[in-house]
C-alpha cells in the first residue's frame, strides 16, 4: 500500500497478440520462473485482455498493461503505454 493507503495497481510486460475486438486488445505476457527443486528455467504464458480506448495498438506492438477495477466479464487490464 501507498502513502494514502490505496493498493498498488499490477503492471505487466507483454506483446500485443490481437487487436479484432473494438476497444480491447489481448496482451501474452511471459513469465520466467525457476523450479524450486531443480533450478531450471521455463517459461509461463498467460494472455490477458486490456482495454484500449483509441484503438490505438496493433498486433506485435510490446505494451505495459496494468489491473483496474473490472471492465466486463474478462477485462481487468487498461494498456498504458506502447514500449
Amino acid at each position: 500500500m501507498t502513502q494514502d493507503n490505496t493498493p498498488k495497481k499490477q503492471q505487466l510486460t507483454g506483446i500485443v497478440v490481437s487487436d479484432k475486438m473494438m476497444k480491447t486488445v489481448v496482451v501474452k505476457v511471459n513469465v520466467r520462473k525457476r523450479h524450486l527443486k531443480y533450478k531450471k528455467a521455463y517459461t509461463i504464458s498467460n494472455k490477458y485482455k486490456a482495454h484500449d480506448e483509441n484503438n490505438e495498438y496493433k498486433v506485435g506492438d510490446k505494451v505495459v498493461i496494468e489491473s483496474v477495477r473490472p471492465m466486463s466479464k474478462e477485462k481487468k487490464f487498461k494498456v498504458i503505454s506502447k514500449i
